[in-house]
């Protein structure tokens, strides 16, 4: 299961999974995870996913450069 960290609040991280989010406690979610990671549950434990998350940045800013540009 794939999802994208939008943000933290309190003990608990809201991650998008299908266009939907989720409250997920931080417990079960890797230390290294920051907000904008694309996620993977791996063995019960939300990882991040660095290959995945590099390329969705790429894609959000090619479509910036796209809408910015003149």
């Amino acid at each position: 299961m794939k999802g994208i960290v939008d943000r933290f609040e309190g003990d608990y991280a809201v991650i998008e999974i299908d266009g939907q989010t989720h409250d997920v406690s931080k417990s079960i979610i890797d230390a290294s995870v920051k907000v904008g990671d694309v996620v993977t549950l791996v063995e019960g434990v939300w990882k991040p996913n660095p290959t995945e998350t590099k390329q969705r940045e790429k894609q959000i800013k090619m479509l910036m450069d796209d809408v910015w540009e003149d």
